[in-house]
């Protein structure tokens, strides 16, 4: 299998589970007053609508802000898809799948309702986490093996010029 072929594997079936859970919380689950859905002491559902970027940060509520950070979202696609067509890593083309799937999920999100959906809420000893989606999982999880690959690459290039 070629990396990009790979990377395609990663992305596609990730996809299509972002939206169809976010599908599921908008359409099927009833949230009751209090909107929060307890499933474990440390896992909650909680419909949240950022219409920001990361951890909400930069919140973009007028007419032309989704639009901007759809085209941002496209932007960083097309970016990770050429990488991919070029990378030989199969390693580093997981990791790339895992990006776009979160790119193109979170974008689809911003066309359709101005706002990604968030839902997801872990949380221990009175400490909550950020609420964040499928594709925002993809996306931390693609960073980090990005991550590692560069720091594990580097390794390999300084022991080998030793």
């Amino acid at each position: 299998m070629t990396p990009f072929r790979l990377g395609l594997l990663v992305a596609l079936p990730l996809l299509v589970l972002d939206q169809v859970t976010k599908y599921w919380v908008l359409d099927f689950l009833d949230w009751g007053l209090a909107g929060r859905v307890t499933v474990t002491p440390f896992f909650d559902l909680v419909l949240v609508w950022n219409y920001g970027i990361s951890y909400g940060l930069f919140q973009q509520d007028g007419v032309w802000g989704p639009r901007v950070l759809v085209a941002i979202a496209a932007a960083a696609t097309a970016g990770f898809g050429y990488w991919l067509l070029k990378t030989p890593s199969k390693f580093v083309a997981a990791a790339l799948g895992l990006l776009i799937s979160g790119a193109v999920g979170n974008g689809i999100d911003r066309a359709i309702h101005g706002a990604v959906i968030d839902f997801v809420s872990l949380h221990a000893y009175g400490f909550y986490w950020y609420v964040f989606n499928v594709a925002d999982a993809a996306i931390v999880a693609g960073v980090a093996l990005l991550v590692y690959d560069m720091i594990t690459e580097r390794r390999n290039v300084d022991e080998n010029a030793d």
